[in-house]
């Protein structure tokens, strides 16, 4: 599975977003909570820009005059006619069992990670580096 570098961990804090293209895909990176997911930017309804999106969540009243909001920027409202998504796995809110936009897997990595290389059986004089970025990293 091909992987793509598309933001440092900075670039996208959380309860933001970034809409990337990899591989000739629009998809919408998101950062909900700490935690990354990625969505195809288009809706399956008429291909509208999903991931352009309002972020809200749901509401749940146990009683008349009692409401509870759930799931704070979790769902992706499409910005053309409503349709509602799940950010974490793609599903929709009207029918689940049948319509999802393509969701991919979204990590944070170090420059380490990405580097690819085994340890080979020689050694070169080293030197203290310190790097504080993380990357996003998304695999199609």
């Amino acid at each position: 599975m091909p992987s793509y570098v598309v933001a440092t961990v900075d670039e996208i804090p959380p309860g933001a977003r970034k809409i990337v293209t990899v591989a000739r895909r629009s998809i919408g990176v998101f950062n909900v909570d700490g935690a990354y997911y990625a969505l195809r930017n288009q809706c399956p309804h008429e291909g509208g820009p999903l991931c352009e999106g309002v972020l809200s969540g749901l509401v749940r009243s146990p009683r008349p005059g009692t409401y509870d909001y759930l799931r704070r920027g979790e769902i992706l409202r499409c910005p053309w006619h409503g349709w509602e998504f799940d950010v974490m796995t793609g599903q929709s809110w009207f029918d689940p069992a049948k319509t999802r936009v393509q969701s991919y897997d979204a990590t944070v990595e170090t420059h380490e990670s990405l580097a690819g290389y085994a340890k080979g059986p020689y050694e070169a004089e080293t030197y203290r580096v310190e790097v504080d970025r993380e990357y996003v990293v998304l695999h199609l």
